[in-house]
């Protein structure tokens, strides 16, 4: 069986810089925070009181009656995925849906739903609750209403990776088609846990930064000053088609899904393996598939979350994939977006085609101290990239010892900067 090419072909996303991916993408290029202080009174007496919601809250774009069945991770997902469909100009095309699927992965899920559920059951009631809770908080909700809105039956799934989700969801997306098990897939990622539970827990895991001061200027991968991640959310969803199916329809094409490597640490629920051998060799692997040597990746979107281990792990394993002489440009989007869970996979995948398409790499914000001999080259304005064939590697690692590695080059680009 030959393997089959496979193209992205439509982009989606609702994120902490903008409603849609035109103004997440120049919020990325012009440096732009998203994070700001919380101003729900429930965040008063959180140890971190900042954290980088949506631009544009999702209620405000879907039905009210829709919208309500939904919970928030959902009503991202399909906001993101409706533009995605859009893009990729496939409301008029006769599909088959046996040929049609969806992965869309998330970190946590519905806990909103859960938890405000159980409030009420607490406060008012078993008949309070609602009927839809189990629906709206399952964690494959997302997927499950994409799938129904376009009619997808050749699989619905949601992988669950903690934040390697979306990149895992992308990876299995890239294989159904081209293993022919199917022509067209829904892939990314969403996240809406932006609550108190989450924002408690992971400051009492000492893992957010605490810089509510100035909240634009906490998330700073690689500075020595950083001192944890800033909780975001969001979604980003992508369409893949084989290059065949794309084709025959005329699609235009964002660039190619070139390859996937996905590794286990096995070394520490919440910790990286210190050496990041793990990561490397998800990236190795990543290389593997795509048929790409090392010297052909120009640009690295980084994991680089702002915590104090992990981005110093992951400079590391960059080097020890590419070579220690790489002179890929590497940024961390994460320094604007904030960290989006389940979902920073695909944000950042998405993030990755466009800075190919356009051949510009965003800055790396608030990286004002490098840690020293970090061995990468990372952006810190916007950095052009050259003519030419390009491809790029972004980095998605999570909870648990999940690593993905996910390989994108500009072949087959059909449009215009």
């Amino acid at each position: 069986m030959t393997l089959r090419t496979v193209v992205i072909t439509g982009l989606g996303a609702t994120t902490p810089l903008g409603g849609d991916v035109p103004t997440t993408w120049q919020g990325l290029l012009a440096g732009t925070s998203g994070v700001r202080l919380l101003a729900q009174d429930w965040a008063a007496e959180l140890p971190s009181r900042i954290a980088a919601e949506v631009a544009v809250d999702p209620t405000e774009v879907l039905d009210r009656v829709v919208a309500r069945r939904l919970d928030r991770a959902s009503q991202l997902g399909v906001v993101a995925a409706a533009e995605a469909w859009t893009d990729a100009g496939l409301h008029d095309v006769e599909l088959d849906h046996d040929r049609l699927a969806v992965r869309i992965g998330t970190g946590i899920g519905g806990l909103q739903t859960l938890i405000g559920n159980w409030d009420v059951l607490q406060q008012k009631g078993v008949r309070r609750v609602s009927p839809l809770a189990i629906p709206m908080l399952m964690a494959n909700a997302a997927a499950a209403n994409v799938g129904l809105k376009i009619g997808a039956k050749a699989g619905v799934h949601a992988p669950v990776s903690a934040c390697a989700s979306s990149n895992e969801a992308i990876a299995q997306g890239l294989d159904l088609i081209r293993l022919h098990r199917a022509d067209v897939v829904v892939v990314g990622g969403t996240e809406g846990v932006v609550h108190p539970l989450p924002l408690a827990a992971f400051a009492q895991m000492q893992a957010l930064s605490r810089r509510n001061d100035e909240p634009e200027r906490a998330s700073r991968p690689w500075d020595v000053d950083r001192d944890g991640f800033v909780l975001g959310e969001g979604a980003a969803i992508m369409v893949l088609e084989s290059l065949e199916h794309a084709q025959a329809r005329g699609a235009k094409i964002w660039g190619t899904l070139a390859g996937a490597g996905i590794t286990a640490d096995s070394h520490d629920m919440v910790q990286p393996e210190p050496l990041g051998s793990g990561q490397a060799k998800a990236m190795v692997k990543a290389l593997q598939d795509s048929g790409l040597d090392a010297r052909d990746i120009k640009h690295v979107n980084a994991h680089a979350t702002s915590t104090p281990a992990g981005d110093v792990t992951e400079a590391g394993s960059i080097r020890s994939a590419l070579g220690q002489d790489t002179t890929a440009i590497v940024n961390g989007t994460k320094s604007m977006t904030g960290h989006l869970l389940g979902a920073a996979g695909a944000m950042e995948s998405l993030a990755t085609v466009l800075a190919l398409h356009h051949r510009k790499v965003p800055p790396t914000i608030n990286l004002e101290n490098p840690e020293a001999d970090l061995g990468i080259d990372i952006a810190t304005e916007v950095r052009e990239l050259p003519d030419g064939d390009l491809a790029a590697i972004n980095n998605s690692f999570g909870f648990g010892g999940h690593n993905v590695a996910v390989a994108i080059s500009n072949a087959h680009d059909s449009r215009e900067n």
